[in-house]
Formats: structure tokens, C-alpha cells, sequence
């Protein structure tokens, strides 16, 4: 990794805001979708605006490194979801049918 950084640190398979258990993939995706810093320091009142500036600043210089562990968790994720819906397949039915507009 390009920059070891005081703001982000790696554990449990992924990166997290030192000191804190919110995850750098929160951070990340609110960044990509146009959120500014500041807002997401909003989000995240527990962060202090320099721990968000400084995990950007982390992403942008580790991007390749940040973006293949979110696709590797993304990919994760469907898997267990798949795995869910496979073990009972009648409750994901009722669900959607829970969250259908009733007429």
C-alpha cells in the first residue's frame, strides 16, 4: 500500500477509521456519490472533519487497493444473501410480497 496512514487502519479483512468502528467503505461510497467531506462528517458525528478529509485522502492515494477489497465485500455479500434466499425461499417471497403496494 502506497501510504500508511493515521486516519485509516486495516483489521478484520477490511479498513476502518482509526480508533473507531465505522468503516472506510461508509466513507467511500458517501464520497462517490458526490457527498462532500463536510457532509459526511455530518453523517458521521463521531468523526471528526480532518479523520474524514485524512480517509479520502487514504482512498484516493490506496483507490486500487481500497476498490478490490469493496468489490471482494460487495461480492461477499451477495453470496450470503443468495445463500439466504436459497435456505428459505418462502420467506423472501412473503417479504417481497409485504412490500408490494396493496391496492
Amino acid at each position: 500500500m502506497g501510504m500508511l496512514s493515521e486516519y485509516v487502519e486495516k483489521r478484520d479483512g477490511g479498513f476502518w477509521i482509526a480508533g473507531t468502528r465505522v468503516s472506510l467503505d461508509s466513507l467511500v461510497y458517501a464520497f462517490l456519490n458526490g457527498q462532500t467531506a463536510e457532509s459526511i462528517a455530518q453523517c458521521f458525528p463521531i468523526l471528526r472533519l480532518e479523520q474524514v478529509y485524512g480517509a479520502i485522502t487514504f482512498y484516493l492515494a490506496n483507490r486500487d487497493v481500497v476498490d478490490r477489497c469493496l468489490q471482494r465485500a460487495r461480492a461477499d455479500y451477495e453470496a450470503l444473501r443468495k445463500a439466504s434466499r436459497d435456505v428459505d425461499p418462502m420467506f423472501f417471497q412473503r417479504l417481497a410480497g409485504m412490500r408490494q403496494p396493496q391496492p
